[in-house]
């Protein structure tokens, strides 16, 4: 950190005063008000930062705290990791991250799918993992193809950057495909529905098994270099490992932690090595843990749009287990909640179903629709103290989740 300019340390200094302010405040983390100042007093903080380290980039529409998280942990022999754990991922929370690891050599930030391009230009990072793209919030979130599309430009003039991609994804595929360097992991898609038409022509895109390809033009599905096969993963040169020491729920964390496998071995850290410490991540930023109260045992499932709901049906205790859903509409959930009607939430069929958050009424309708019984409450302790003593799964977008979190106690 010495060897910044004096504007730049200062910057740093002050960034970090606030952060500390904010911390004790009560107000989060810090990250992103300290970032802020740093960045306002030195417009080009984020690029001295990034000097001089090996940096990964994780983004995508679902998955990538999670996935950043995974990397981390796998990358620890290498020494001190610079990471924005929490989810500060735009680049006042990277210029946080990297300024509270001055010495780290490595850093692993998450990134926004909106902030790619700049994030890239601006730190030159090493590897860029790209996991999924599906539709979001319409409000807060660009078009999936107008963003495949900036990633192209942005990888395209990134020629010293290797990319690790999902090419199950036909969007991430396409918007991967100009870099100069890519390593194709085949890690799933569960969620199809934005996956219909070609991004390169606007054909039709079939599908047989995992295969896809355009029905009109060349663009189709890359040989993988990993894959992603149950519970197993399979390396470059053949050799299979066993997934099942992870402690991280459903098939979407097996997606995450195989994109994890391929970035890290990048950095030379070999799957018998960074498996034992994937499995040691047990919950990220509150996701999938579980806090008791009164009796209850309450696990905290993260989904923000139709692809993540999907995921955290698939980890719901069996049939006919309780569950809990709360949703907000505050400017980190976005403002439009029709994209309820993306959910099928017919799976919920046969269970005791609770609907609360401030939009609880949207996701009422939502559910009178798909033949759902659910009983409305006004918050989610009216929830918890229905259900008997035992367990509950308790499903909730960002701001409603980030309320249950302090309610039942903030957990990491």
């Amino acid at each position: 950190m010495s060897d910044l300019p004096l504007r730049a340390q200062m910057a740093v200094a002050l960034g970090r005063t606030a952060a500390k302010m904010s911390r004790l405040a009560g107000r989060g983390d810090g990250s992103v008000i300290g970032g802020r100042i740093g960045l306002k007093l030195d417009p080009e903080l984020l690029t001295r930062l990034a000097r001089d380290r090996k940096l990964v980039l994780v983004s995508a529409t679902n998955g990538k705290t999670t996935t950043t998280r995974l990397i981390t942990s796998a990358m620890t022999p290498l020494g001190q990791i610079a990471t924005n754990a929490f989810g500060a991922n735009m680049p006042t929370g990277h210029v946080s991250a990297l300024a509270a690891a001055p010495d780290a050599k490595y850093g692993v930030l998450e990134c926004d799918e909106k902030y790619v391009p700049l994030v890239l230009r601006e730190t030159g990072a090493n590897v860029v993992a790209l996991m999924n793209l599906s539709r979001d919030q319409m409000d807060r979130a660009a078009e999936i193809w107008l963003l495949a599309g900036k990633w192209r430009k942005a990888l395209e003039a990134a020629p010293h950057s290797h990319v690790i991609a999902n090419c199950d994804d036909p969007l991430v595929t396409w918007g991967a495909s100009t870099a100069k360097s890519v390593t194709w992991v085949a890690a799933g898609q569960h969620w199809r529905e934005d996956s219909w038409s070609c991004p390169e022509c606007g054909g039709p895109l079939d599908r047989e098994g995992v295969d896809w390809g355009c029905r009109e033009c060349s663009f189709s599905r890359p040989r993988p270099d990993w894959i992603l096969h149950g519970e197993r993963v399979t390396a470059p040169g053949g050799r299979t490992y066993e997934l099942t020491g992870l402690q991280l729920p459903g098939r979407a964390n097996r997606s995450n932690a195989v994109i994890a496998l391929a970035v890290v071995s990048r950095f030379g850290v070999e799957p018998e090595t960074a498996l034992p410490l994937l499995a040691q991540v047990k919950s990220v930023a509150g996701r999938y843990t579980t806090v008791e109260h009164e009796g209850r045992t309450i696990r905290l499932l993260l989904s923000k749009n139709p692809a993540g709901w999907l995921e955290a049906f698939d980890v719901l205790q069996p049939a006919p287990g309780p569950v809990a859903l709360s949703i907000n509409a505050q400017g980190p959930d976005g403002r439009d909640t029709s994209w309820l009607w993306d959910v099928d939430y017919r799976i919920l069929r046969g269970r005791p179903v609770w609907a609360t958050g401030e939009r609880r009424l949207d996701l009422a309708a939502r559910l009178e629709a798909a033949d759902v019984d659910f009983t409305l409450v006004d918050d989610i302790d009216q929830a918890v103290m229905a259900v008997p003593p035992g367990h509950l799964d308790v499903i909730a977008n960002y701001t409603a989740f980030q309320h249950i979190r302090t309610r039942y106690g903030r957990v990491v």
